[in-house]
């Protein structure tokens, strides 16, 4: 008879009676599993996490087999996408003239499932343009999402005050996707399932979130998986119109904006060049009892059995040798500074394999968890120089 490995069965067949000896001894029965709800085991845990598949640790020595055959596993870990819209059938359903373009309030179907409402900034000019995905934050504000990005037009004075202030509040008062486009930048914007138009019935907040999750994972899909998905599509979608040039995209934003930024680059080959602020850290960081870290939830950023195979700054080099910046603040409190540091190590380590060091900047700024005005300079340039 075959035993499970972690126990010793002994099984009566005349009795049925089953005794269950634990593998691991305990000197004492511990009075809690969980402290600042995270495993008390966690360290043990944390040793298992071993990152397989990481360039440098994967058998694979051909980098371009590596990026296939990874990001292939990658979706496989991420779970089924949602099915692609059959057709987009867009249709403008606004329109503001600004200064040296038009800003545009779309609909268009993005899954079979989901038909959104974007901001689509066009430049001035005969195009194509480049274009840029503007990727809009967390913040724990889900009233609005790609108005974060994209100052809105024709809607409630409520919403006008909200996204004003949510601008002031982390950009520094500058619409971050409206200033691209002043610069030359075609921009869309869509919201993220439970940001903005597409949140609850009953309202949207971060317990309706973690229900939202785990509603998803019953039905057998990952909401951050499912946000990554989309924004790919969404990526589609823009290529495909005649005034963006499918050649020259690239994609920015902030928290976790930053985070969709690199996922982003990291699974669409449409992606060229990518700027991602205040996101990144290591798996090991974000649940840390010297750090003070644990996470509350990761809902936006919880990839499952991809955390056994990949660290966050290993998926982030499945964008390389395209071109990618990333920007952290010395003094933000959700990333801290030694992760920020060993992350861009990892990176710079596997852009330098490829001979692409030119490709790839990092910067530890002093500022916090934000966006300002001068890292939005930051990140025109390095488009500039990359699309």
């Amino acid at each position: 008879m075959q035993t499970i490995p972690f126990i010793k069965t002994i099984i009566s067949f005349s009795t049925a009676v089953v005794a269950i000896t634990p593998a691991v001894s305990f000197s004492q029965t511990p009075a809690h599993e969980f402290r600042r709800d995270m495993p008390v085991f966690l360290d043990s845990l944390k040793t298992e996490l071993t990152y397989p598949l990481a360039w440098g640790n994967s058998p694979l020595t051909d980098f371009n087999e590596w990026k296939e055959s990874t990001r292939e596993r990658l979706f496989e870990e991420m779970l089924p996408p949602p099915p692609r819209a059959i057709a987009y059938d867009m249709k403008i359903i606004g329109s503001e003239r600004r200064n040296g373009y038009t800003a545009y309030k779309i609909e268009f179907n993005l899954t079979r499932y989901s038909r959104v409402k974007a901001y689509l900034l066009i430049p001035d000019g005969e195009g194509p343009h480049p274009g840029v995905v503007a990727l809009h934050d967390h913040g724990a504000h889900f009233t609005i999402g790609k108005e974060k990005m994209v100052r809105p037009f024709g809607v409630d004075q409520s919403v006008a005050d909200d996204a004003d202030a949510w601008a002031d509040n982390l950009y520094e008062g500058r619409y971050v996707g409206d200033f691209l486009a002043e610069n030359g930048y075609a921009v869309l914007s869509t919201d993220a399932l439970m940001w903005g138009e597409r949140g609850c019935a009953e309202g949207s907040d971060n317990t309706h979130l973690a229900s939202v999750a785990g509603n998803m994972l019953q039905l057998g899909r990952n909401l951050s998986s499912w946000m990554t998905y989309e924004d790919a599509y969404a990526t589609e979608f823009f290529a495909s119109l005649p005034e963006v040039d499918a050649e020259r995209i690239g994609c920015t934003g902030l928290s976790m904006g930053g985070y969709r930024a690199w996922m982003l680059a990291a699974v669409s080959p449409l992606i060229k060049a990518t700027v991602g602020v205040c996101w990144m850290t290591t798996a090991d960081a974000m649940m840390h009892w010297k750090l003070g870290r644990h996470e509350r939830g990761g809902y936006a950023n919880n990839l499952g059995g991809v955390r056994n195979l990949l660290d966050y700054p290993h998926i982030a080099t499945l964008a390389c040798p395209n071109a990618m910046m990333l920007i952290n603040g010395e003094t933000d409190k959700l990333f801290k500074p030694v992760a920020v540091k060993e992350c861009y190590g990892i990176m710079h380590d596997v852009w330098h394999s490829q001979h692409a060091d030119d490709k790839l900047e990092t910067h530890l700024l002093p500022m916090g968890h934000e966006m300002p005005r001068h890292v939005q300079d930051l990140t025109l340039n390095f488009l500039r120089k990359h699309l």
